[in-house]
């Protein structure tokens, strides 16, 4: 039940989001999420919205126009080893299409799951 929020600077081409959301899906499913669990939205912003370090903390290359910002919100409960795997995952396939993993930037956030309702104001485990 992960929600993604993808963010990026204007203008991105729909092949660009596709080829990032698909391989954030794949390697979420790899990790145990449902094929069919996709809730993903894109937030595309101009540059004086989005603004980045070039390095902070520890990039090896500079990040450009072409930045990501991954933000993850999923149930509690997953272990740093599943939450690395993840990382090892998407970048490679990331890389694989021609991205810069250095660009590439990924926040998990947890919330409990009776916090979480899909439709209908029903919630998930109460």
């Amino acid at each position: 039940m992960p929600l993604v929020t993808l963010t990026v600077r204007r203008p991105k081409t729909a092949a660009f989001k596709d080829t990032v959301l698909n391989s954030i899906h794949a390697a979420l499913v790899a990790t145990g999420v449902p094929q069919d669990d996709v809730f993903q939205r894109v937030l595309e912003l101009d540059a004086e919205d989005f603004r980045f370090h070039a390095r902070y903390p520890d990039a090896v290359t500079d990040r450009d126009e072409n930045f990501i910002l991954i933000e993850i919100l999923w149930s509690a409960g997953r272990s740093v080893k599943v939450k690395k795997a993840l990382l090892t995952d998407l970048m490679q396939k990331l890389q694989a299409q021609g991205f810069n993993p250095e660009n590439v930037m990924l926040v998990f956030k947890e919330t409990s799951w009776e916090n979480w309702s899909f439709s209908g104001g029903r919630l998930l485990h109460t």
